[in-house]
């Protein structure tokens, strides 16, 4: 499938909510496969960023494009936490370290309440948003009880990580039903599911075979049955189970991991530009939108100081030989720029060229 292709196609009616997906749903895909042999999936991992997920319209407007590559190939997609939320998550944790419980609880209530109002804005049936709404007064009692009076105070790394995760969490059921109000049936996985990192907190490394492993038994299944995992980017966990982060602005390195799980051809990181540039287009009129270029290539950009992405993905991605396209969530109909080896490129370019 030519990425290039995907553009906003939104149906002039949409398809009804899909029905409760809960971590029901992922047990049940998990038994049934039972490690059965299963086809090789053509799968494509989307990832989107903070900017494209910031508010109902927005998360609506991203779900069209999941929605136009689904009915073509299997998609797995990876969200960061809307934008600002992490930010303030680590207020909140410098806050509740400092001592101020007061402070830290009321603005863990405001976080709820942020997400709670863009559930209601994406204008889902009564009973999906009583679902959705349920899960995320969940995730709200669990930050909240995090700041507590009655817990000690403590400015750990651990406790930080802890803190930064809500944020995708949060994001991560959002985006799932506004999938389902695309008609695209999805359910929300937690990475700390199966991405097993080292106890680095606030910069913890994967363990990628193992990280592997696991994760194929979570997602597979879901893509067998015809499912889009929605899955957190940006966070871990270490062998024990303490929730880890990979660092900041790594949710472009976790859509990479994630898509080597499932063994993705394509990876799509959409964000709120056209593409990788030569130069900073704001800072020089010579800028110019690269379309193709190899690893090497894209690496040589970013020893150079260009912001082209998280320094871990191209390594994983020439690996597996991975192509990996930046697009624009907000101009889908630009080609972007395309990430991979010499090899990979020539053939992408003589299938477009015989279609």
């Amino acid at each position: 499938m030519s990425l290039e292709n995907v553009q906003d196609e939104v149906a002039a009616e949409r398809c009804p909510a899909s029905s409760s997906l809960t971590g029901v749903v992922v047990a049940e895909a998990v038994q049934r496969r039972s490690g059965a042999s299963s086809m090789p999936l053509n799968v494509v991992a989307f990832k989107f960023g903070g900017s494209s997920l910031l508010g109902a319209d927005r998360m609506l407007h991203a779900s069209s494009l999941v929605r136009a590559a689904a009915q073509k190939v299997s998609v797995t997609v990876v969200v960061s936490a809307m934008k600002g939320v992490t930010d303030h998550l680590l207020s909140i944790a410098r806050a509740f370290a400092n001592g101020n419980c007061v402070r830290a609880q009321r603005e863990a209530g405001f976080l709820l309440q942020l997400h709670l109002d863009v559930l209601r804005d994406l204008g889902l049936e009564e009973e999906e948003v009583l679902r959705v709404c349920h899960d995320l007064e969940l995730l709200g009692r669990d930050l909240l009880y995090e700041v507590s009076s009655q817990s000690r105070p403590s400015a750990s790394a651990e406790l930080f990580d802890r803190l930064a995760s809500f944020g995708e969490r949060f994001s991560a059921r959002l985006f799932a039903a506004a999938l389902g109000k695309s008609g695209v049936a999805a359910v929300p996985v937690s990475s700390s599911d199966f991405v097993l990192t080292c106890d680095t907190f606030r910069d913890a490394q994967p363990h990628l075979e193992q990280t592997k492993e696991r994760g194929r038994e979570v997602l597979l299944p879901l893509l067998e049955d015809g499912l889009v995992p929605v899955v957190t980017g940006f966070i871990g966990a270490t062998p024990d189970g303490r929730i880890t982060t990979l660092g900041r602005n790594s949710s472009d390195f976790s859509g990479a991991i994630i898509a080597h799980v499932v063994d993705a051809a394509e990876l799509v990181i959409w964000t709120d530009v056209d593409g990788i540039y030569s130069a900073n287009p704001n800072e020089s009129v010579e800028a110019q939108l690269l379309h193709e270029l190899s690893y090497d290539d894209a690496h040589a950009l970013a020893a150079s100081g260009a912001k082209v992405l998280h320094a871990k993905v191209l390594p994983l991605a020439a690996e597996t030989e991975m192509v990996v396209w930046v697009r624009n969530t907000f101009n889908p109909q630009a080609r972007g720029t395309r990430i991979g080896s010499p090899r990979s490129l020539r053939s992408m370019v003589q299938q477009e060229e015989l279609a």
